[in-house]
């Protein structure tokens, strides 16, 4: 059921011709017994509105306004009738954008807006994460980057209207389709995407929050929203009509009837067939790769909505791609996006552009896709660039968005606004960072540390820490000769150390790496130690799949250990917290030890690590630059050649993750609203080799040409 997308450009143009299959969208029980809403107690009637006949085959040119709509004029409303959209009486076509609010700071979204309406949109569309709202079962978040309500009031100031994609499942590239990742540490599990009573029990509470909060804002009661999306390409992914279903009979009792509700799809027939909903009660929209001829599968569309309901849409209009660490960059060419946008906007058709602007995927948020199985593991960049017309930086002084704006001015009554330049950006040199100290030094710290014990390993969800890592720990005898270590179910990546307590210096040594998508055995060396040998697993979340069949995606070792073919039993789980977007810093002890005035762990017994082989091990660097002014505080990057793998903060704020030696990404983008003027610190948390002077550069630009431009990730 994966349905896989290219971009059908040209093949003359060698840096944007190759077909890019996208596996994005094919695709402790927490009970709330005082929250429980009873949604089963209602059948909500459809209504289906006024439908005037129209020939089946006729393109969309602007009709004469029929005699029902001259009447609504003046009222305020947003409806399809005659194969088109209507804002208030009369005809309109959505010239829109994918803008996602979770992926740009607060301080950023007006400045963001006000690039889309300069592109020449007229509707914004967004998803809208569950795991952002809800990181922790009951525990809800609607302020700061999370603040929904305050970004749908912006965009109705800049008068623009909002396509709103309320999920629950949202794909997006985002960390469990957005998905909250506790929902995998229930038992028994939950069958996501799905009529499971149990699910739906967790869903009607989400959007028996959700909705309401929106209600408000919807067009017809003065707000900008004027359709609300129902899941998100269910076609590609099953065919539980009872589940859409359910989840249309809640949106009409929490929004009413008058919204428009719809469904997105990829232009197929089995496609549209499984995640439509026939009828008048929900709009099919659909979406298909850049460069196909659009207008048939249009035709298609209006099969699977009624008779006059049918406006051609396409809702994600394709301006670039995603990468993966370890691909190349993707690119499209500007012309060429801006050709396939012509095709549609010439006869009328409506577009949603994915992405206007891509934005950032901060802290641990990134998706990950799979390919001919669940090993077969993608994880998403840290960058949402998306090659689209508004870079990720906001810079619009590009081919792209002046082609594309170009189009869109010819089919807009109305003169676009002017252009805005480029933000300034800055590069603050040269950055030098101090060790301050090694992950295994915090063990000690059981003030910190929260440990669990277990016969087997336990996924990272079942002992309460969604993101980041988890540590390991066992024992096993020594003897003579080595011993094969064997992990057969670890995701995403792990790296193995020994320790032998016994020793005088009881040092740490590194012995390798078990990844999920080139898991072999490991030879575990012989320690010649009195005692049992320790053995630390730290096991790193790199990002949930987002989309396909193997979306049920837990976290850590999942599987037995085998040592020398036996299993490995009695195991500590140790977490180490690390603020995701939207968690408080407060919480956050370990990045604020690791920069507290730089000073080294005192009093404390320390673990010295053997780096034999050259690499220092997982630990924390921290360092600072100084900005003199206020208005010498701009937009930068950090450039990350030299350095392994790993996360940045920056003032405590999860820029996100680095790993330059697979690249393409090498420079992470470090918004100016995270900075200040005067001390700026900066912690890394380097899992493998630091860079050698332990130097970060302050840069004013992008870079995308790190790594060896392998085609996949696997071949690492």
């Amino acid at each position: 059921m994966i349905h896989s997308r290219k971009l059908t450009e040209p093949t003359s143009k060698p840096a944007t011709a190759m077909a890019r299959n996208r596996s994005r969208k094919t695709t402790l029980i927490f009970f709330f017994l005082l929250s429980v809403m009873a949604f089963c107690a209602f059948v909500p009637v459809f209504a289906p509105l006024p439908s005037l006949s129209s020939n089946p085959h006729h393109h969309h040119h602007h009709h004469r306004h029929r005699l029902h709509h001259r009447d609504k004029i003046n009222t305020r409303k947003f409806e399809i009738d005659d194969d088109m959209f209507w804002k208030d009486g009369k005809p309109f076509h959505i010239i829109g954008g994918d803008l996602h609010y979770f992926r740009i700071l607060p301080e950023y979204w007006e400045d963001r807006l006000l690039r889309a309406k300069a592109l020449g949109l007229n509707a914004i569309q967004t998803y809208v994460p569950w795991n952002l709202h809800e990181p922790n079962p009951g525990k809800l978040v609607f302020e700061g980057i999370a603040d929904l309500e305050s970004f749908l009031k912006l965009c109705q100031k800049l008068d623009l209207l909002v396509l709103l994609r309320a999920g629950p499942y949202i794909c997006g590239e985002w960390d469990l389709g957005g998905f909250p990742a506790w929902l995998l540490a229930i038992e028994p599990a939950l069958r996501l995407r799905s009529s499971d009573p149990a699910y739906l029990q967790l869903v009607e509470r989400w959007w028996g929050i959700l909705l309401p909060k929106v209600a408000p804002l919807l067009y017809g009661n003065g707000g900008p929203i004027v359709m609300v999306q129902i899941e998100n390409e269910y076609g590609s992914y099953g065919d539980d009509k009872a589940y859409l279903h359910h989840l249309v009979m809640l949106a009409r009792q929490l929004l009413g009837e008058e919204i428009i509700l719809y469904t997105t799809d990829g232009g197929s027939r089995n496609n549209l067939e499984k995640g439509t909903i026939r009828g008048d009660s929900v709009f099919s929209a659909v979406d298909f790769s850049t460069g196909d001829d659009p207008w048939p599968i249009f035709e298609l569309q209006r099969e699977f909505n009624a008779p006059g309901k049918s406006p051609p849409l396409s809702s994600e209009f394709y301006t670039g791609w995603l990468t993966h660490w370890g691909e190349k960059i993707a690119e499209t060419g500007a012309d060429f996006t801006a050709n396939a946008l012509k095709r549609i906007l010439s006869r009328n058709g409506s577009a949603v552009l994915y992405m206007a602007h891509g934005g950032t995927n901060f802290g641990f948020y990134n998706g990950a896709n799979t390919g001919q199985d669940e090993s077969d593991y993608k994880p998403d960049l840290t960058s949402y660039d998306y090659d689209a017309p508004i870079r990720e930086s906001g810079d619009v002084d590009n081919a792209k968005f002046r082609a594309i704006r170009r189009v869109i001015g010819q089919y807009t009554s109305t003169p676009l606004p002017s252009v805005p330049s480029n933000k300034e950006k800055a590069g603050f040199g040269s950055i030098q960072f101090e060790n301050t100290a090694f992950l295994f030094d915090l063990l000690d710290m059981r003030d910190m540390a929260n440990v669990v014990e277990s016969e087997n390993p336990v996924a990272m969800e079942s002992v309460g820490q969604m993101f980041g890592f988890l540590l390991y720990v066992a024992e096993y005898p020594s003897k003579n000769g080595g011993s094969s270590l064997v992990i057969p179910k670890v995701h995403d990546r792990a790296q193995v150390f020994i320790s032998c307590p016994s020793k005088a210096n009881g040092g740490v040594s590194y012995v390798g790496r078990i990844e999920r998508w080139s898991n072999q055995a490991l030879q575990l060396p012989n320690a010649k130690c009195v005692s049992n040998i320790s053995l630390f697993i730290l096991v790193e979340n790199m990002g949930r799949v987002n989309y396909g069949q193997y979306l049920f995606d837990r976290k850590g070792i999942l599987s037995p250990v085998y040592l020398d073919g036996s299993i490995l039993h009695w195991w500590k789980m140790t977490s180490f917290p690390m603020q995701n977007l939207n968690e408080d810093p407060k919480f956050n002890p370990i990045i604020k030890v690791a920069s507290s005035r730089f000073t080294k762990i005192a009093a404390r017994k320390k673990l010295e690590y053997n780096s034999g082989d050259g690499s220092k091990g997982p630990a924390f660097y921290a360092g600072r630059f100084i900005i003199n002014k206020t208005n010498e505080v701009k937009d930068t990057y950090f450039s990350f050649r030299g350095w392994g793998k790993g996360i940045v903060f920056v003032n405590e704020f999860n820029i996100g993750r680095y790993w330059p030696t697979s690249g393409p990404q090498c420079n992470l983008y470090v918004p100016a609203p995270i900075l200040r003027q005067g001390e700026n610190v900066v912690v890394l948390l380097e899992l493998e080799s630091p860079n050698p002077e332990l130097v970060v550069e302050s840069v004013d630009k992008p870079d995308f040409s790190c790594g060896s431009s392998r085609a996949s990730v696997h071949q690492l």
